[in-house]
């Protein structure tokens, strides 16, 4: 065996050790920063993903665990800039109208915004991003493209009959996925605005969604422009630490 053998040998073996064991001290393994420096990218390239490299995502999605391994999810990629482009303007007509009904700073109907504004949320619809109103007004102004630019984007399908909580099931299909193609140098970003789509036949149709699926999430994908990953400060929770008959506040 070469010396260049050996070296990759104990290197290896130095690696799993990191990667299975705590260690006290030691510095955060691979699977640790993968998890920590992860950011949400919404500037890509134009370069496109090797296929070879969605498709290993996707497998590492497929092995996420779910209740009674039933696997509610179905994957389908698009990388059609055309097709791409015409979900962002079907998004975009969708948020011109709800601006115009729920952006009581923008919509002529003033108080009858704020009381539908109102309305929205109370019907959860701010599932669709953190700060609806926001998104939904740069979204029908152009000023905020639906997947970023990005030339790949991955559509999760739920399937409604899973076992337990299939809605969370495709949650941890899709952070398997996220954090797969961060270990590959990949960016990627949550589309929950794809929620509007399930109002157009059309691209229903066309992405195969149909009973007992619903369109759940979608997951932007390519390479970033510059370096935006790396660990950020963020604010701590408290946790309450249950041991030895007591209970403490940890942070």
């Amino acid at each position: 065996m070469g010396v260049m053998e050996m070296m990759s040998e104990t290197s290896a073996r130095e690696g799993e050790a990191s990667m299975y064991e705590y260690v006290e001290g030691r510095d955060f393994n691979p699977v640790e920063k993968v998890i920590l420096e992860r950011r949400s990218v919404r500037r890509y390239r134009e370069e496109q993903v090797p296929e070879g490299a969605v498709r290993r995502i996707l497998e590492c999605g497929r092995f996420a665990p779910s209740a009674g391994n039933s696997q509610p999810w179905r994957f389908v990629v698009v990388r059609d800039r055309k097709m791409l482009e015409g979900m962002e303007r079907a998004v975009r007509l969708r948020c011109r109208v709800f601006s115009f009904l729920l952006d009581w700073r923008r919509s002529p109907l003033g108080r009858l915004a704020l009381l539908n504004s109102r309305l929205f949320i109370r019907l959860k619809r701010n599932e669709l991003a953190p700060a609806p109103f926001a998104s939904i007004t740069l979204i029908a102004l152009g000023k905020l493209r639906l997947f970023h630019g990005a030339p790949t984007v991955i559509f999760i399908l739920e399937d409604r009959r899973g076992a337990g909580k299939p809605h969370v099931d495709v949650g941890i299909c899709g952070q398997n996925m996220v954090l797969a193609a961060h270990s590959l140098g990949l960016g990627t970003c949550w589309v929950g605005f794809i929620e509007l789509l399930r109002y157009s036949p059309y691209w229903k149709r066309r992405l195969g969604v149909r009973y007992p699926y619903r369109l759940a999430e979608a997951i932007a994908l390519g390479y970033p422009v510059g370096k935006p990953d790396g660990m950020v400060a963020r604010e701590l929770q408290e946790v309450a630490w249950f041991e030895d008959g007591k209970c403490r506040t940890v942070l």
